[in-house]
């Protein structure tokens, strides 16, 4: 029995997706396609796109949640941080690995107060309330400072153009053997180059359908 196959967390789990797959967001669905892609490449624009974005629950998948929770789980992370809360279901995962390996700290970022505020209803609600700071604004301003000496995992699945300036921010914090996982990495070309070039001491692969998934070297 697991953190994140019992009760409270796993039927939370469960409702959270439920509620994730019905929501919509009007005005979002109203910008053409071709104003989405610039908005998901910008460093500029990135809070007007997150802000039109700001009623959809943007989740990890149920699958991706899950290997989440096996890399933090087997590598017995106890410092993780995350670049993109949203609603908190990828932290549930996580944060259920650091129930079981005895405890920890996560380091959340989520610039829509709205969300953070019902983000930290969920971990209340599962339980792991204790585990986790959300940082609330810019997370080139929130992870620039005061993080844990060594971390063992970073998820980065906020604003896919700054992958790399918030792995930059992390870079030095992280472990060897530390892994980094990046969704939706389609949308980020140049972090995806600077991960697959040995010499930046990571080695790292596709994993799924637009998952990176890196390990620091060194």
């Amino acid at each position: 029995m697991t953190t994140l196959t019992t009760a409270p967390l796993a039927p939370l789990i469960e409702r959270l997706y439920a509620q994730a797959d019905a929501s919509t967001s009007p005005i979002f669905n109203d910008i053409s396609g071709e104003e989405r892609d610039r908005l998901m490449h910008s460093k500029t624009d990135y809070l007007e796109l997150y802000t039109l974005l700001k009623d959809l629950w943007l989740p990890v998948s149920r699958d991706t949640g899950n290997l989440l929770y096996m890399l933090a789980r087997s590598s017995n992370a106890r410092a993780i941080v995350e670049f993109g809360t949203s609603f908190g279901l990828s932290t549930l995962f996580l944060a259920a690995a650091l129930r079981d390996n005895g405890g920890g700290v996560l380091i959340g970022s989520e610039f829509e107060p709205a969300k953070i505020a019902l983000a930290r209803e969920h971990f209340i609600q599962g339980g792991v309330s204790d585990l986790i700071e959300i940082r609330e604004g810019d997370a080139l301003m929130t992870l620039a400072s005061d993080l844990p000496e060594a971390v063992d995992l970073l998820l980065l699945d906020g604003a896919k153009a700054l992958y790399g300036d918030v792995l930059n921010l992390v870079e030095k914090h992280l472990r060897p053997g530390a892994w980094v996982v990046a969704d939706n990495t389609n949308y980020c070309p140049e972090y995806l180059a600077h991960v697959r070039e040995p010499a930046n001491g990571y080695l790292s692969v596709p994993f799924a359908d637009d998952i990176e998934l890196s390990i620091r070297l060194g």
